[in-house]
């Protein structure tokens, strides 16, 4: 059986985030909002593309781009398209899936194409009549992963029409409609006004649901307090780490209480031994500490928890972590692959916006693009030679002298190696 989703709905005028369709008056920023989705319990996000030419509208898909380089949650892209070409738009922007409009009489036949073309499992359909699903009722299931229902109203008779799963609008917080909705066995999700109003506590919702015996994408704990041994004082440390950088943020301390308050409500809750109370993190502040795991370790006696930082402040000094008082250090040499891809990237970049003297990687920017494409081709062909020798120190040398190439380009392009590794886990 498959969780039900809990799906938020940006619309996009102008690269901004507006309130809806109709009101599309003064934005907000659609990182911050996404982001804010992203830690909040959001199992998925409709970005919705309202541009009127096609100047906006590469604009706006810019901005779903920007939002798949920065959160972790599913997005499917959709609105001002009207050939294969907007469809491959939005999937390279990283939409894991895009939506076409039922209403549209040209979209059956762009359905097809989309489908056979990228995959039936990234087309999803919006309808607010039946009359989409009674043209192609023979043809649906081969070619549409989900339904996007703009009206109840519709549900008895499409679930009579069509075996396909939908997402359904809900227009308000009422729990006992919700649980009877998302009881269907056909019902994926829901989507409506209320959810994406930022105020709404989804992970509140979540644990009301799965409390009521629908399967939600919540934290259902394999451990619980009783599992963990507590120190003299009743209480567990536990070691709080970025769970992007992998940075070690904090150290605090928890009772019974905060544990399940930070699995029932998603964010960090401490116990103050000065202060003798719980403290939820950046309640005060603002920066909060939105939990992505929360594993044991060996003993049961100490909890490293793995969260997104918001503000980048964990620190009540106003530092960034809580370890910066040096005691001694030994430099060393990193081997962390990626670390070393970003760094080596990163100087390319600083290359890039500040050129130095002499320098081989603004020689290439200066040159420009096609000399960086003769480079990498250049090179992809040394490793090919270097490959057919015994000594793999060729290899080696051959192809780190690719992958710098590689980069240049990758930095040319605006291409990032989160932008690549997010494509490469979608495959």
């Amino acid at each position: 059986m498959e969780h039900k989703n809990i799906v938020a709905t940006i619309y996009i005028k102008d690269g901004r985030a507006v309130l809806s369709k109709s009101d599309t008056g003064e934005g907000r920023d659609i990182l911050e909002l996404a982001k804010m989705y992203n830690d909040t319990g959001i199992d998925k996000i409709f970005c919705v593309d309202l541009s009127n030419d096609d100047e906006e509208h590469e604009k706006n898909i810019l901005a779903i781009r920007e939002i798949n380089r920065s959160i972790d949650v599913k997005i499917c892209g959709g609105g001002n398209i009207k050939r294969l070409e907007d469809v491959k738009k939005f999937l390279y922007a990283g939409c894991v899936e895009v939506v076409l409009n039922g209403a549209k009489p040209e979209t059956a036949k762009l359905l097809v194409e989309a489908a056979e073309r990228f995959g039936k499992e990234k087309m999803l359909v919006s309808i607010d009549t039946l009359d989409f699903i009674f043209k192609n009722s023979e043809t649906l299931s081969s070619y549409v992963h989900e339904l996007l229902v703009m009206n109840k109203d519709l549900v008895k008779g499409l679930e009579d029409l069509t075996d396909v799963p939908y997402i359904l609008y809900q227009k308000d917080y009422d729990l006992d409609e919700i649980e009877r909705i998302l009881s269907s066995d056909k019902i994926r999700g829901i989507y409506g006004d209320f959810i994406n109003d930022t105020s709404t506590d989804i992970m509140s919702l979540k644990s009301a649901l799965s409390e009521r015996d629908i399967l939600m994408d919540n934290f259902a704990p394999k451990l619980k307090w009783s599992d963990l041994k507590v120190n003299s004082d009743g209480l567990v440390p536990c070691i709080v780490q970025d769970y992007r950088t992998g940075e070690v943020l904090m150290l605090a301390y928890m009772n019974e209480e905060s544990f399940n308050t930070t699995i029932r409500i998603g964010k960090m809750t401490y116990y103050s031994r000065s202060r003798r109370e719980l403290w939820i993190k950046g309640e005060t502040s603002g920066h909060t500490q939105y939990v992505k795991s929360l594993t044991a370790d060996c003993d049961y006696d100490t909890l490293l928890a793995k969260v997104s930082q918001i503000g980048g402040i964990a620190c009540h000094t106003g530092a960034p972590n809580c370890f910066f008082n040096e005691i001694i250090k030994k430099e060393y040499v990193e081997r962390n692959p990626l670390k070393v891809f970003e760094d080596v990237y990163n100087v390319i970049l600083d290359r890039r916006e500040h050129p130095k003297e002499g320098s081989y990687t603004n020689y290439l920017f200066d040159k420009g693009l096609d000399k960086i494409l003769k480079k990498v081709g250049e090179e992809s062909t040394e490793i090919v030679i270097a490959a057919k020798n015994e000594n793999n120190e060729e290899v080696i040398y051959e192809i780190s002298d690719f992958i710098y190439h590689l980069m240049v380009l990758m930095a040319e392009k605006d291409v990032t190696w989160e932008d690549i590794v997010r494509e490469l886990a979608q495959r």
